[in-house]
């Protein structure tokens, strides 16, 4: 009988995930022992390749959320899909500070839960018992604001964002110290009390998280997280909930099972940055801040329908 390869994928994600994260911070590291700093040019180019890696991974909810079957169903849930994501998109665009904030929170709360469910769902596919969903939120808390906050909040930020949207820049107001100060005490707290509880491998990856972070410039290090980490623990997440994967795991293949969970969603990638050319041809007065600005308008558009549909897998997924 053929073993399932299901473990083996959520096993192969983890260390993918991780040791990019780390080879991306030993790099930095070095660069910054030899006085070398990336121009902000070649920072954006990092995010903008590390963000279309990433993009797939939000794209198939259509086939993981609701049965095809009614069709009148199905055509509901897809136009509901793209309304949401219209709605986020102009609002995102019209309030730029409001809808970003918004958004922030919104994604820090999908990443650490979303990341906590991959382990969960590793565990059953294991047939091993889940950790209880207090030792899931120790985790997850820390694990979705420390990638995105404290590079926020970082000073190197400015720049960044002024190339990306100056509108966005003092997007925390006075309260930027306090929360990136917050988010780092919460952080360190969490390994801690997870090496107590003896959560070794979520202890392990938030100090990953928390040196990625402090390294690396921040556009980098969010654009690391989010298609080198993120997406790709989703991604494995996907091989039980697609028929063709799940398939293909059971008979023992690795790579084909991944793929199958891969390629369906590869269209969203020019799919975005089509939309993102027209929003900067036909609309100059809200998508004037160069292709950055207006792929992340879309992608975090896309977010807003995208962690609805899947905040109940990831729900299921914690609880015990």
């Amino acid at each position: 009988m053929m073993k399932d390869a299901l473990p083996a994928i959520f096993s192969l994600i983890e260390r993918f995930s991780r040791w990019a994260a780390i080879a991306v911070i030993l790099l930095f590291a070095l660069l910054h022992i030899g006085g070398i700093e990336l121009i902000m040019s070649a920072q954006i180019t990092i995010a903008l390749i590390a963000l279309l890696i990433g993009i797939p991974h939000g794209a198939i909810d259509h086939l993981i959320s609701m049965p095809s079957k009614p069709r009148s169903r199905f055509v509901i849930y897809i136009i509901a899909y793209i309304g949401i994501a219209v709605l986020a998109g102009w609002a995102i665009a019209t309030w730029n500070l409001s809808g970003f904030r918004i958004v922030v929170v919104m994604s820090a709360l999908h990443f650490g839960y979303g990341d906590a469910a991959f382990r969960n769902e590793w565990k059953t596919a294991s047939a091993v018992e889940k950790s209880p969903w207090f030792v899931e939120s120790i985790y997850a808390l820390p694990a979705g604001f420390t990638p995105l906050v404290l590079p926020l909040t970082d000073s190197r930020t400015r720049s960044a964002l002024h190339r990306i949207n100056p509108a966005l820049i003092n997007w925390a107001g006075t309260h930027g110290h306090l929360l990136r100060t917050t988010t780092v005490a919460v952080t360190i707290a969490s390994i801690f009390i997870l090496l107590v509880l003896r959560a070794l491998p979520f202890a392990l990856d938030l100090a990953v998280l928390l040196a990625l972070v402090v390294v690396t410039p921040p556009l980098v290090a969010f654009a690391i997280y989010f298609g080198l980490w993120h997406a790709a623990r989703h991604t494995a997440r996907l091989v039980p909930k697609l028929e063709n994967s799940r398939v293909l795991a059971a008979k023992g293949s690795v790579f084909l099972a991944l793929r199958g969970a891969i390629t369906p969603g590869l269209y969203a990638i020019v799919g975005t940055f089509a939309i993102s050319a027209a929003l900067m041809f036909f609309d100059g007065s809200h998508f004037s801040s160069g292709l950055l600005w207006t792929a992340l308008v879309v992608i975090w558009a896309l977010t807003v329908p995208h962690m609805i549909s899947t905040s109940r897998f990831d729900l299921r997924a914690i609880r015990r």
